[in-house]
């Protein structure tokens, strides 16, 4: 694959990526600190034939977005935890309708308006269900300032593909990061394109909902001459409001298997220093993602040299988690522990894939950083 070289920021790179994807629409709000991503794509979009907009809040920036991916385009939106509880229910919206967008989060403290400029993982739970009602998620975490670019790349090929949103996390370190970059060039991504289907038959048979028990809907452009109806209720193979029992169930089961039958395709992760694990009784697996990862390489480097045999499994792909991997691993070693920028968030889903109790976790929610050191002495300590 053919590459360059470039450096920049997380948030730069996270808008340069969705541009050179074939997005052509941008709508959002400023809210730290994820505001450099529409900075950025507001300078990029209109040499690309794109439209970038600042709406009057949260709220509108994802119905503009919903809007222009309706039309057929490729369309983003960014923001960060508060602006993701502000887009939830367009973001339910979006997926009962099966509209295909991707949504970039800048992962700063919480609840509530929280550590506007400081580091966290606060939003794993909420990336997992951002709506009310049955549906599955899909939510992939970026773990460095290259993927910042390639899980954006990534996560439009993905939301064409299943027809629905897809979040992309990051966090204030990564996108407010400033170094080098090795990411594939533009004509790499345009290569890779995986464009959404569409209906090229008569007009009059046309049933944007009415697919297999498990595929996505097939949404043609609107003012393309295929009409259709848009709603968020329960709806029939046309798109029309129904309360029929048999045909809600059907559309329900749907949204979930539609992801699920095929997770393995979505699933992507990072094993670090695993290849020697064997089952020996001091082996020790840190589980971790983000920007924590990065510490966690370092750590497990300085381990190493100390003689401990440990290594790292990184969900790149947090939703659906990658539940067969985890249990790989949990089942041949006994020491765990998970290292997380918030309090137990992905631990717990760690705990239900795995079924152990004994899982070590190393917590920080003060706004800074989990450094390597942190690591090696929480190791050290419960190993």
């Amino acid at each position: 694959m053919k590459t360059r070289e470039v450096i920049s920021t997380g948030n730069d790179l996270a808008a340069l990526a969705a541009v050179d994807a074939g997005c052509k629409f941008f709508g959002g709000y400023p809210i730290t600190p994820s505001s450099e991503v529409m900075h950025t794509i507001s300078d990029l979009l209109p040499q690309r034939g794109g439209y970038a907009i600042q709406m009057e809040d949260e709220i509108a920036g994802i119905c503009a977005t919903i809007g222009a991916a309706m039309s057929g385009v490729r369309a983003l939106t960014a923001t960060s935890g508060p602006g993701v509880s502000l887009k939830a229910e367009n973001l339910g919206l979006a997926q009962m309708a099966e509209v295909p967008m991707v949504l970039v989060n800048v992962m700063r403290g919480g609840p509530s308006t929280g550590l506007p400029t400081r580091v966290s993982q606060g939003d794993i739970r909420q990336a997992r269900n951002p709506s009310h009602g049955d549906y599955r998620s899909i939510t992939l975490c970026a773990g460095n300032l290259a993927e910042c670019y390639t899980e954006v790349v990534r996560a439009f090929n993905i939301a064409d593909r299943f027809m629905q949103p897809v979040i992309v996390l990051t966090d204030e370190t990564l996108g407010h990061m400033h170094g080098k970059a090795i990411i594939p060039t533009q004509e790499e991504v345009e290569k890779g394109v995986v464009p959404r289907k569409t209906f090229d038959g008569n007009p009059e048979e046309y049933r944007p909902y009415g697919v297999g028990e498990d595929e996505p809907a097939v949404l043609n452009p609107m003012f393309k001459g295929y009409r259709y109806h848009f709603t968020g209720l329960h709806h029939d193979a046309k798109g029309f409001p129904t309360e029929e029992i048999e045909t809600c169930r059907k559309l329900i089961q749907r949204l979930e298997d539609k992801v699920m039958n095929y997770a393995e395709e979505i699933e992507y992760n990072e094993e670090f220093m695993l290849d020697d694990f064997n089952g020996e009784e001091g082996e020790v697996l840190i589980i971790a993602y983000g920007s924590v990862s990065l510490a966690a390489k370092e750590a497990i480097r300085h381990l190493r040299k100390d003689g401990v045999k440990a290594g790292l499994f990184r969900p790149i792909t947090l939703w659906p988690s990658p539940a067969k991997r985890i249990r790989h691993f949990t089942d041949m070693v006994k020491n765990v522990l998970c290292v997380e920028l918030n309090i137990r968030q992905y631990t717990e889903e760690v705990e239900r894939v795995s079924g152990r109790l004994d899982l070590e976790g190393l917590y920080k929610v003060n706004g800074r950083p989990i450094s390597p050191f942190e690591i090696v002495e929480k190791v050290k300590e419960v190993f």
